[in-house]
């Protein structure tokens, strides 16, 4: 019998598809029926210390290869947003992953404290949003040192495992990693999306109000599956796959990179919200078909 389970720093997961940090997973409610329709942990989106609205329309695009977004962090900050990881917790039939962000190192950290209390499984720590640095400078994941100093004030401030979500425009991505994971993060996402641009050249500007943004879905792939195979080679703590998983074969090669698990976002787009049933069962299908009985016979099996 084919067994797609996956343990992630202590918490079980029936398959390995997560819903991504994102548009999706704004409130309790919404997370629950991400939960409901086959992901196997669910990924909230970030939070931060205060009330943010983000940036102004138009903030995504669809393109050839996926979509390229600037949407600039929009949540109503954690002392508003606690209740709704309270709700996803008790309701959701998956574990329940509260994602953060601060402006300083030492918001991130206070975040962490506070959502603690509404006790999800796992924090994601999002290091890395690449369409916010006119708000908040450069993103701390383009920095080792200031990758481990967020991490290890975040571990300070909590007891629940901690993931750390890294970027991928950066000259490598494996002493970041290793920074990391020094800090003590207990697994390592892998990866945010890539800057991009898009142009009208009808109106001779870019396309979104904020100019750039981060480029998802297919186009993102390649890419991703790069900074996974590093960062498994890199380190000893899980990998979470994050960039265009749409098919199950997506899944299985993120996973022959190094990957525990995979997270969706732009996905759903193309194949709606039970891509998470439809991708667990299309490799649960592959496993099968060519003789493998438990994902971890497929974890990391692209390294010679």
């Amino acid at each position: 019998m084919t067994d797609i389970t996956v343990q992630l720093c202590g918490t079980k997961l029936e398959n390995p598809t997560m819903l991504a940090s994102g548009i999706v997973g704004i409130s309790g409610s919404a997370l629950v029926f991400a939960a409901q329709h086959g992901a196997g942990a669910v990924v909230s989106k970030s939070i931060g210390p205060r009330e943010r609205e983000g940036h102004n329309n138009p903030i995504l695009v669809e393109f050839k290869g996926g979509f390229l977004n600037a949407v600039g962090l929009p949540n109503s900050g954690v002392e508003n947003t606690i209740d709704e990881i309270r709700f996803a917790v008790k309701h959701s039939p998956s574990p329940v992953i509260a994602s953060i962000f601060g402006g300083t190192k030492e918001e991130f950290g206070s975040v962490a404290e506070r959502i603690a209390e509404a006790q999800p499984a796992l924090i994601e720590v999002n290091l890395s949003c690449p369409n916010t640095a006119q708000d908040f400078g450069m993103p701390f994941a383009l920095s080792e040192e200031d990758a481990r100093e967020v991490i290890a004030l975040v571990k300070s401030q909590t007891k629940i495992p901690v993931i750390a979500k890294l970027a991928p425009n950066v000259p490598s991505i494996k002493p970041i990693a290793r920074a990391v994971v020094d800090a003590g993060a207990d697994a390592v996402s892998a990866i945010n999306t890539m800057p991009g641009m898009l142009i009208s050249s009808h109106a001779r500007r870019p396309v979104l109000h904020n100019k750039e943004g981060g480029v998802s879905g297919p186009a993102l792939k390649p890419i991703a599956l790069k900074c996974v195979y590093d960062v498994y080679e890199a380190v000893d703590v899980p990998v979470i796959g994050i960039g265009g998983v749409t098919y199950g074969t997506d899944a299985v090669e993120f996973m022959m990179a190094g990957a525990s698990a995979v997270q969706i976002g732009t996905g759903i787009h193309y194949r709606g919200i039970e891509i998470f049933r439809l991708v667990s069962k299309e490799v649960a299908d592959f496993m099968s078909e060519n003789g493998y009985s438990k994902l971890e016979d497929i974890i990391g099996a692209a390294h010679g």
